[in-house]
């Protein structure tokens, strides 16, 4: 009997050893959830957006290139819920953003955000669109060498996501002052994001070593095969948001989340609009 109870001792110890452990970086910054085929429900989600600002507001300083309210980004049309080009933040994330500005125009730099708070109806958009392998107008710029079928698996889309909880946000730095962007004309070539600065479309991001919603392994905050400057600028950005309490998903160099965020449980579906602050 000793001897069955040993064994049975060994075989839970072991059997609780194989358990993954929880990938987040932290609790108030989870990685995208990978969806399988059948998506498992999102979470009701919640129509208005009580202490949320519009962050060019709070502090004009910052520019704002919001790219799912054009045409110029990886679905290819203007996403569902995005009815004006607005950065909508927690007041707590935005008024860290602005600490984080305070820090980067003292080296020479700004802050550029690509998007903020996310409506969980532009998430089951992109849920619908990843169902459908037929949409690729985009794929020789934003997943040249990635699947489409893989975007969820490997991390780059999430449902739910952090977005729509208001206290997430895809940024960059530019130089201060910015140096202008050519417009994005709806049917021009694509270029690789992965391609170098110069080929790839016309950013006045710093260089980053890929372009914005790069879904590819070299987009990853730590990957080792851009360049030395380009490293050197993600740390850059990576310094600056940690020390103001945000937390980066290591699969992107431009996502950061709030480390201690006001609605850690909440998932909004407001518009991207002003009327929707309040």
């Amino acid at each position: 009997m000793r001897i069955r109870i040993a064994v049975l001792l060994a075989l839970v110890a072991l059997l609780g050893g194989c358990s993954r452990p929880d990938p987040r970086p932290a609790p108030a910054a989870p990685q995208p959830t990978p969806v399988p085929s059948t998506p498992s429900p999102s979470p009701t989600p919640v129509e208005r957006l009580p202490g949320f600002v519009v962050l060019t507001d709070l502090d004009p300083r910052i520019h704002a290139d919001i790219r799912y309210g054009t045409p110029h980004n990886f679905v290819g049309r203007p996403i569902t819920g995005y009815r004006e080009p607005l950065c909508l933040l927690t007041r707590q994330a935005a008024e860290a953003l602005r600490r984080v500005q305070d820090a980067a125009l003292a080296g020479g730099h700004s802050l550029k955000v690509y998007d903020c708070y996310r409506p969980q109806p532009a998430v089951d958009d992109f849920v619908s669109w990843a169902k459908s392998p037929g949409e690729q107008q985009t794929k020789a710029e934003f997943y040249p060498d990635v699947p489409k079928t893989r975007l969820f698996a490997d991390g780059y889309i999430g449902a739910p996501t952090a977005h729509s909880r208001g206290s997430t946000m895809d940024l960059t730095l530019v130089d201060e002052p910015a140096a202008s962007q050519p417009p994005y004309r709806v049917g021009q070539p694509l270029v690789a994001c992965t391609a170098p600065r110069g080929q790839r479309f016309a950013d006045n991001s710093i260089d980053m070593g890929t372009g914005f919603d790069c879904f590819d392994p070299r987009a990853h905050t730590a990957d080792s095969r851009v360049t030395a400057a380009a490293r050197d600028n993600r740390r850059l950005l990576q310094r600056l948001m940690t020390d103001a309490g945000f937390v980066n998903y290591e699969r992107e160099w431009w996502h950061y989340s709030l480390r201690v965020e006001p609605y850690p449980d909440t998932f909004f579906a407001a518009p991207v609009a002003r009327s929707s602050v309040g």
